[in-house]
């Protein structure tokens, strides 16, 4: 896939006050990671329905904290089990826009 071409990903995700949270555990190797700190404006679908929005890498120590907190608590099944993705993933936020 080239970088910069837009493309469509599945990929877990939390909402907290109009802002997407995101996980990426292939940290900026990510395509998707590349493609918004090439371009943060982006558009995302959830049920359905799309969203403009501004990405942007966390740098923020409690806002990392949040996503990393929201993200596990939503998905993990079992004690620990996202520990890992949980401590090493990078953060990301996606501003939605109305």
């Amino acid at each position: 896939m080239k970088i910069g071409s837009p493309h469509e990903i599945e990929i877990w995700f939390a909402i907290e006050s109009q802002t997407l949270y995101l996980l990426s555990g292939g940290r900026d190797r990510s395509d998707w990671v590349k493609n918004l700190r090439r371009n943060p404006k982006v558009t995302v679908r959830i049920n359905g329905e799309d969203f403009g929005g501004q990405a942007r890498i966390i740098e923020d120590t409690e806002e990392d904290a949040l996503a990393r907190r929201i993200l596990v608590e939503k998905y993990e099944r079992g004690p620990g089990s996202l520990a890992n993705w949980r401590r090493t993933a990078l953060p990301v936020a996606v501003d939605l826009t109305a």
